[in-house]
């Protein structure tokens, strides 16, 4: 495996065609894999980047603290089978006198996009950025993270980029938690509170299926649990399928998680 740390090194390394790109913040773990494994089986050559990204973060937010442990990631990448690791600084992405943004609107209004403003501008910038410096044939995102697929997927299409994006089906804990480098800000306690999401998601899932109101039952279920407390829960469309999607907090530490209910993944 390569690691390039500047742009040049970057693209001194890149082949014309055949790559996949896997954007990551790094505090690498199984579901990061499960898009290595994507990536791997598409492309003859795959590159993940690493760079917490200080434009998706807002006043307030984690930011400062949010995990960083580039050796363990790069062993991880490396055992992953990923062949080119971008590690940049955010002088590198973001150069004094730095002035362009990305604005998706619409699907960046909604959701995470309410709970953060702004949030989705720094993905989008950031992410189109590494879609110019890679020049990807397809790019790797969770479910987990299926409003940010949708808004990429909107910019790729609105600016004509030549590259897919493919959504990885979200990879889960043996407990049902939805697999996030979040989830090592939580205690004992709050992870044992924090399996009310998936639960109340399932729930909602099998509600829709008999024909129930998915949103009212999922909120019925994180409703009995006093150790988290729910941010929204909403029913919509994006990328072709239609999802349950809610946010929670138990403790300090913010969670997303999701179900298809409508649609599946190629």
């Amino acid at each position: 495996m390569t690691t390039a740390r500047t742009i040049d090194e970057l693209r001194s390394v890149l082949p014309r065609e055949g790559v996949g790109l896997v954007p990551t913040m790094g505090a690498l773990h199984a579901g990061h894999a499960a898009l290595f494994d994507a990536a791997r089986r598409e492309n003859e050559l795959v590159v993940a980047s690493i760079f917490v990204n200080p434009a998706q973060f807002g006043a307030g937010e984690d930011y400062e603290r949010y995990p960083r442990d580039e050796q363990a990631d790069a062993a991880f990448a490396e055992q992953a089978g990923v062949h080119v690791l971008f590690v940049p600084s955010v002088e590198e992405l973001y150069p004094e006198g730095f002035a362009t943004w990305v604005d998706v609107e619409g699907l960046s209004d909604a959701l995470e996009g309410a709970a953060r403003p702004g949030h989705f501008r720094g993905v989008a910038t950031v992410c189109l950025k590494l879609f110019n410096l890679v020049r990807p044939e397809r790019a790797y995102f969770g479910q987990k993270d299926a409003q940010q697929a949708a808004v990429l997927e909107r910019m790729v299409e609105d600016l004509d980029l030549l590259l897919q994006i493919r959504v990885v089906p979200t990879a889960r804990d043996e407990d049902g938690l939805a697999l996030s480098s979040r989830n090592a800000y939580l205690s004992r306690e709050e992870r044992e509170a924090a399996l009310a999401l998936p639960r109340a998601l399932g729930a909602g899932g099998e509600a829709h299926r008999r024909g129930d109101d998915p949103v009212a039952v999922a909120r019925a279920v994180l409703a009995g649990e006093p150790g988290i407390e729910p941010e929204y829960v909403e029913v919509a469309r994006l990328d072709g399928r239609v999802y349950l999607l809610a946010a929670a907090r138990a403790g300090a530490t913010r969670l997303i998680d999701n179900v298809v209910l409508e649609g599946d993944f190629a």
